[in-house]
């Protein structure tokens, strides 16, 4: 018969695996030479965010005193649609992703270590 607290523990020791070999794999996509590849992966290390700046041209509009009220009334969707952007675009990079699959690698070893 297995031990519950053995096969918890293989499948921890999985889970490790799995998130050092995607930590390794995301060390070693952000170090290829290739100008091309560099440039495309540059998507992933800085993604846009739109709706931030959005938000911000729409403030500026907002403040901008005008007598015909344009910029007011252009403004305000503005500000709307950039929250609306922020909450619905994913503007996670590569450092990101790397970043909390160490975190997790770093929890699941801790977790494996107090266990045994």
């Amino acid at each position: 018969m297995i031990d519950p607290l053995k096969e918890r523990l293989d499948n921890l020791r999985k889970f490790s695996e799995s998130a050092k070999r995607r930590a390794n794999l995301y060390s070693e996509i952000t170090s290829f030479d290739d100008k091309h590849t560099v440039q495309s992966l540059g998507v992933l290390r800085k993604a846009p965010a739109p709706g931030k700046k959005l938000q911000k041209v729409g403030f500026l509009m907002l403040w901008i005193p005008e007598p015909t009220g344009i910029t007011c009334a252009i403004g305000g969707p503005m500000i709307v649609a950039g929250r609306y952007l922020d909450k619905k675009y994913n503007g996670s990079t590569l450092h990101d992703v790397g970043h909390q699959t160490k975190n997790t690698i770093s929890s699941i070893s801790d977790f494996k270590n107090s266990v045994l």
